[in-house]
């Protein structure tokens, strides 16, 4: 690091019951698979469709794998609304709307062990990538991103596969 490099993001830490215990650099929070918050939120524009997107291949987690929510740790100090107000805004451009709080749980596999916090959206306007972070994206049915999610060589990020399922099983999708 010069001194020119910004400082590492600090990621919230979380105990087996998602309670809040510290913080660590985010390389550290992914060398160790240390368990942390993140939120999730699912963009659908007013006709219903989910926005979906492919990951960078420059990710550090998931690279190249196509998502439907602008996801992303909450950093240490933050609350569920603000982080996810935060991503979806630096990841896809959208501002000014209401999220819904739609499912608190537990994900984890060997890249990750997380409690997100899952959010939906409602947004009329231009969708913006964030660069470093989005490669392509575009509007899907509920029935069409159903359909990709049923083929097993389409890469979709495992973590965002179990919130739709679940947002699915509620009918909330």
């Amino acid at each position: 690091m010069t001194d020119q490099d910004p400082p590492e993001e600090l990621v919230a830490i979380v105990d087996d019951d998602g309670g809040v215990v510290g913080s660590a650099p985010r390389s550290v929070m992914r060398r160790d698979n240390l368990p942390h918050l993140v939120v999730a939120v699912l963009v659908r524009d007013p006709v219903g469709r989910v926005y979906v997107h492919r990951r960078t291949d420059s990710k550090d987690v998931f690279p190249g794998m196509h998502d439907c929510f602008a996801a992303g740790c909450m950093q240490a100090g933050e609350d569920p609304p603000g982080a996810a107000a935060r991503e979806v805004a630096e990841e896809l451009g959208v501002t000014g709307v209401p999220l819904e709080p739609v499912f608190v749980g537990w994900y984890a596999d060997g890249s990750t062990r997380h409690v997100c916090h899952a959010f939906t959206t409602t947004y009329a306007g231009e969708i913006t990538h964030q660069v470093a972070e989005v490669a392509w994206g575009g509007w899907m049915t509920p029935a069409e991103l159903t359909a990709r999610l049923a083929d097993p060589s389409w890469p979709f990020v495992p973590d965002g596969r179990q919130l739709v399922e679940t947002l699915l099983a509620d009918g909330r999708l």
